[in-house]
């Protein structure tokens, strides 16, 4: 067996795993018809869709000739994962919208293209739209604002 593309070949392993992911979570719930689905029904044909799309990149990485996958980076990876661990701690006391322009800010410091100017209009823009659809429009309940602001 020749991996000709390992990055079409490992991306395709990866889908296909999700996709035995989706079908193991989803045989827990009842399947239904197509047309009246259960709550298992999408996850299993979402499951069955990312074999075959997973298949189908595996066996094109063994084919085609590609990249090799390179080295592994462990400074953006630790400043993006800290970020979100960060942004869960914080959400409660800050509020999403201090937070999410945190999480957007920090995340784009783990890139070498790093721009401040650009990473706050960005965490501007997205603290708006989490705000928007997440507080307003689907009533999650979390402050917008500080605890120690709106109190």
């Amino acid at each position: 067996m020749l991996i000709r593309s390992p990055k079409d070949f490992w991306s395709g392993l990866l889908f296909a795993a999700l996709g035995i992911g989706a079908i193991w979570v989803g045989s827990n719930y009842p399947l239904g018809t197509a047309a009246r689905m259960g709550p298992g029904y999408f996850p299993r044909i979402l499951g069955i869709l990312l074999i075959v799309l997973g298949a189908i990149i595996a066996l094109r990485g063994m084919r085609v000739t590609g990249e090799a996958i390179p080295a592994w980076k462990w400074r953006p990876t630790i400043i993006v994962l800290g970020a979100v661990v960060i942004y869960g701690i914080i959400i409660g006391w800050l509020g999403v919208a201090i937070s999410t322009v945190f999480l957007i800010v920090a995340s784009a410091a783990a890139s070498h293209e790093f721009r401040w100017k650009e990473s706050v209009i960005a965490g501007l823009l997205l603290s708006g739209l989490a705000v928007s659809v997440f507080i307003i429009g689907l009533g999650v309940q979390l402050p917008i604002w500080p605890t120690f602001i709106t109190r």
